[in-house]
């Protein structure tokens, strides 16, 4: 098992960024956080610090600064609505392969985890264009050196601790339906969870480097309370 992990987090100002970046900051066991941002978090803590870079395409003018992390959890992502496949896939796609071959240029110690979703077409051919990138992304970091890759597919997350989307219908949903949270998470849990359960299960895998490399909500849940696959 791994501790004083040094952890370099992708989308901190996103919902599930920010659930991640929580349960880090409260880890003993994590020594310190980088966060990779466009622009300053509102956060300040002892144990963050942050990498400001514009061009998330391209990481060699940082590329000094990616070394000697134990793990990389990538929760950047933007939804489908209103893209194309191309243009979907230049966020989903491109950038977080573009930041895994500039860690690995730096060694191949890390563990690399990425926040895909349920749903997630691993054949690459399916009729669902968000579907099939996600796929082609998780095939290529599967496929890639790092110490160990771990592909999240979380269903609905319910914010736990305040997290905030960006996406205003989002925002509005999760306020409305706020009163129902509880009862959602113990109905649903087979395609539900929270947002504290994503962040720690991001750490476990992290750990642990143990487990199925692609893991459904069940598998989070699992992962969540320590355990082992």
């Amino acid at each position: 098992m791994t501790t004083n992990l040094r952890i370099l987090l992708v989308g901190g100002s996103g919902m599930i960024g920010q659930a991640v970046l929580r349960e880090c900051l409260l880890d003993s066991e994590v020594a310190g956080v980088v966060a990779l941002v466009r622009t300053p978090l509102p956060v300040k803590h002892p144990k963050l610090s942050e990498l400001v870079h514009a061009n998330m395409r391209d990481f060699s003018a940082i590329a000094g600064e990616l070394a000697d992390f134990s793990a990389c959890f990538f929760c950047l992502g933007a939804s489908a609505a209103g893209l194309d496949e191309v243009e979907y896939a230049r966020i989903n796609y491109d950038i977080p392969v573009a930041l895994a071959g500039a860690l690995l240029e730096q060694g191949g110690e890390t563990v690399f985890v990425y926040v895909s979703g349920a749903g997630t077409d691993s054949s690459e051919r399916g009729l669902i264009m968000w579907a099939r990138v996600k796929g082609r992304t998780e095939n290529r970091l599967l496929n890639m050196p790092f110490r160990a890759a771990y592909m999240f597919r979380p269903g609905v997350i319910i914010p736990r601790n305040g997290e905030q989307s960006k996406t205003r219908w989002y925002r509005w949903f999760y306020s409305l339906t706020k009163p129902l949270h509880c009862i959602v998470l113990g109905i649903f849990s087979r395609h539900v969870l929270g947002s504290d359960e994503l962040g720690r299960a991001m750490l476990n895998a992290a750990k642990q480097g143990l487990g199925p490399k692609i893991l459904e909500v069940h598998d989070i849940r699992t992962l969540a309370t320590g355990a082992v696959h």
